[in-house]
């Protein structure tokens, strides 16, 4: 059997061109020979992309050939081409340099008819699946997967990659405007009377990880986090895909804008609620707070469990020393997860209060109730900064709102875990490692 395939390109005036992209030939059938192999695909992809190309800008030469004021042809300057990398082959394309028309007599002698359009030497769609995949593997295995599967020759290297990757950050940091100020509304008040409905509330979980710097130069701190829609007005039964973030926020010079720009993409409105929900850190909470006027910032039950879990590990080596002491203190640690969950944090704070002072009693001769004190007093600590924070969670809890950024954990896994430390440690540059992110 054989197969022959052909491209053909009509032109406006019904006009035909045609070229022989493949022909195939098989004998037997088998698994092996069923259909077309990645070697012929390829070939396929890179024939057609550079036949489509050629006619592409032989059609617009030719349309931009006469002059637009006197309708004369533009002579030759001299003849040129331009090598662009493309998802599916490298391709020439046709780029003179011709003369500018008589009837003209300002700006320059020649000029090059596609300047309006051809920009750079790498299209975009190439750029696109560089910094998408960039973003999430190694550089050099972007090249390596970009080589296996498309006809891109040896367009790509990590190298390539990473300034590919870099410039394109580069250029959205550009675009992303200046920083966010606090609260600030940027519209008038006609503006927010004609707003309609917003959708469903935006919960947006946040939450930082330390990573490890290449070359011993320390660790930096990756701020990370999940925003997800509740539902479309528009459509209830539409599942709302969730965004990820990541930055690092001692490099990065504009964050609230950066979450800002990203909550919008989602189809944010001004008068659209908003949870912000953290661990309570003080770095991440500077990033959340004051950035939509109808905000709710909320301390998420996940880290208040994780720090009680701790603590009540802690007192088992006490109630081993002291079963008696232990077990009353197991069981007002008990009381004060109780007391959080349902949001009384004054109550709360009051229990605590009283436990330390019932261990500052023994923890003189007690290295267990030392350990349970010293942690129970960073635990006041950290009530005691994020008390404005807590909510009712029970209460929360059996409306079917979100009480914990649980649902961040997997994108701290891909942002940190995945990106900047199995195999992968970072190198602090001038230029931020956030922005290749």
């Amino acid at each position: 059997m054989n197969v022959r395939i052909e491209a053909v390109c009509v032109s406006a005036d019904g006009r035909e061109q045609r070229r022989q992209m493949l022909g195939i030939e098989r004998q037997e059938l088998a698994m092996e020979t069923l259909g077309m192999s990645l070697a012929e695909s390829k070939a396929l992809l890179a024939g057609v992309q550079d036949f489509m190309v050629s006619q592409q800008v032989s059609e617009n030469l030719e349309q931009q050939r006469t002059c637009l004021h006197c309708g004369r042809r533009h002579t030759a300057k001299d003849s040129g081409s331009t090598h662009v990398k493309t998802l599916f082959g490298p391709v020439s394309v046709p780029n003179p340099r011709w003369n500018r028309c008589a009837c003209q007599t300002q700006g320059p002698e020649t000029f090059r008819p596609t300047a309006a359009w051809l920009q750079g030497r790498t299209s975009v769609e190439m750029l696109y699946l560089e910094s998408k995949w960039a973003s999430l593997i190694p550089f050099a295995k972007v090249a390596e997967l970009l080589t296996e599967v498309l006809p891109i020759g040896d367009a790509a290297n990590h190298e390539s990659v990473r300034i590919h990757l870099q410039a394109t950050a580069e250029r959205i940091e550009q675009e992303l405007g200046r920083e966010r100020q606090l609260n600030e509304y940027e519209g008038t008040e006609d503006d927010w009377e004609q707003q309609p409905l917003p959708d469903g509330p935006i919960t947006v979980g946040i939450d930082g990880g330390y990573v490890r710097a290449a070359h011993k130069q320390g660790c930096f701190e990756v701020i990370a986090g999940k925003s997800v829609v509740a539902f479309r007005r528009e459509d209830a039964t539409e599942v709302p895909s969730a965004k990820c973030f990541g930055f690092v926020q001692t490099y990065d010079e504009k964050p609230r804008r950066r979450l800002w720009e990203l909550m919008k993409s989602q189809g944010m409105q001004e008068n659209q609620q908003v949870v912000f929900m953290s661990d309570g850190g003080e770095d991440v909470r500077r990033v959340q707070q004051y950035l939509h006027p109808f905000s709710e910032h909320l301390l998420d039950w996940f880290h208040i469990t994780m720090r009680l879990t701790v603590l009540q590990q802690q007192t088992k080596g006490l109630q081993q020393e002291r079963p008696e002491t232990g077990a009353n203190v197991a069981k007002q640690l008990e009381s004060i997860k109780h007391l959080l969950w349902h949001g009384n944090t004054p109550e709360a704070l009051e229990r605590i209060t009283g436990l330390s002072i019932d261990l500052s009693l023994i923890q003189a001769h007690s290295v267990p109730a030392a350990k349970v004190a010293n942690g129970l007093a960073e635990f006041e600590i950290y009530i005691k900064n994020n008390c404005d924070f807590i909510p009712n969670f029970g209460e929360r809890w059996r409306q079917g709102e979100r009480i914990s950024t649980a649902f961040v954990e997997s994108t701290i896994n891909q942002v940190v875990s995945r990106r900047f430390v199995k195999k992968q440690q970072m190198v602090r540059r001038d230029k931020p490692a956030w922005s290749r992110g």
